[in-house]
């Protein structure tokens, strides 16, 4: 089967993986890119703990369960991208192992043309499964949007109720 593929139509299907590759690689930039946010988040939430801790910060038991709620999230932010980059890795192997064996089935006249094609769909799946991670941990970043809210509304109630209370305008 492949000594009846015309040069031309080899090299096109040894690029097929090639462009899967690269879309690989943009997923791996920016889920880089996600994961050091998360990061950046977990600095800001260490240093609210650490302001909680020292005093400096009101309502310390309150912004306490809120912090818990948060590192959790981030948590499972943090392993969901961990899982999404170890897949879109694989996946760029798979990728780049169906181009490759496409080269060599070809240098030595195999009929193995199966092995490039298999392993190009083994590298499809694998881009899938980070694909759907990605869209799961971004649930959980909404989680932690939506937190950063409910907390802000909590933080401007007490400063409304205080600014309401005729005592604390005396003062």
């Amino acid at each position: 089967m492949i000594s009846s593929l015309t040069g031309t139509e080899i090299l096109a299907a040894m690029i097929a993986p090639a462009v899967l590759i690269s879309a690989s690689a943009s997923l791996i930039f920016s889920t880089a890119n996600r994961l050091g946010r998360i990061f950046d988040r977990v600095n800001l939430l260490k240093n609210e703990i650490e302001g909680v801790v020292d005093g400096r910060l009101s309502f310390p038991e309150e912004r306490l369960a809120y912090l818990r709620r948060q590192l959790k999230v981030q948590k499972k932010r943090a392993n969901l991208i961990q899982r999404s980059m170890a897949a879109l890795y694989t996946a760029t192997l798979f990728f780049v192992s169906s181009s490759l064996s496409l080269g060599i089935i070809v240098a030595v006249s195999s009929s193995a043309s199966w092995v490039a094609t298999g392993l190009a769909l083994v590298g499809g799946i694998f881009l899938f499964i980070a694909s759907s991670l990605l869209l799961y941990e971004s649930r959980y970043n909404l989680n932690f949007i939506q937190g950063q809210i409910e907390f802000a509304e909590f933080l401007e109630d007490k400063v409304e109720k205080k600014s309401d209370n005729p005592s604390s305008r005396s003062k």
